[in-house]
């Protein structure tokens, strides 16, 4: 029972897999790449398994912890938070360039407060033992701001030396 979340990804992440490589895209890889990406981070929120930075284990049976109060920022698990949700911040900006940084903010709060929420459920329901941690919604939605951050500065240098290149022609 406890593994069912694990199955639904893979699922998932199969038919998207072939969904991707049936439609013969042409940028099938970079798909297959974000697919790959979504999968190995929703297995790693959203099941038993564990990743301490250094090993791969599986956490016992139970139903977690809830840590609403305690804010504790420096430590590695927090960067380690922040590292795993930078390619969100990436895509999230990428994908619609439109987003101010303060939508990615908030976005990043969004997910962050989402994936936390859903492990606390999947921890009830399926005894995932996943802990609800605000220090975990907080360094997600830092990750995903830094990606942002990372695509609008990319696009800006992009587009000054567009422009420089366009005066030196004319």
């Amino acid at each position: 029972m406890r593994w069912e979340p694990l199955l639904l990804i893979i699922l998932l992440a199969g038919l998207s897999g072939l969904l991707i490589v049936a439609t013969g895209r042409k940028r099938r890889w970079f798909a297959l790449l974000v697919l790959g990406y979504l999968t190995g981070l929703a297995a790693i929120l959203f099941t038993p398994i564990s990743f301490s930075g250094t090993a791969i284990y599986i956490m016992p049976i139970g139903i977690g912890r809830v840590n609403l109060t305690n804010l504790d920022v420096f430590n590695l698990g927090f960067l380690e938070n922040i590292v795993l949700t930078i390619p969100l911040g990436l895509l999230a900006k990428w994908a619609l360039p439109k987003l101010s940084l303060l939508d990615v903010s908030l976005f990043g709060l969004f997910v962050g407060g989402s994936v936390e929420t859903i492990q606390y459920v999947l921890s009830h329901h399926w005894l995932i033992n996943r802990s609800s941690d605000i220090n975990d919604v907080l360094a997600n939605a830092l990750g995903i701001l830094v990606g942002g951050l990372a695509v609008a500065i990319f696009n800006r240098v992009v587009n000054n030396r567009r422009t420089h290149a366009e005066r030196a022609i004319a």
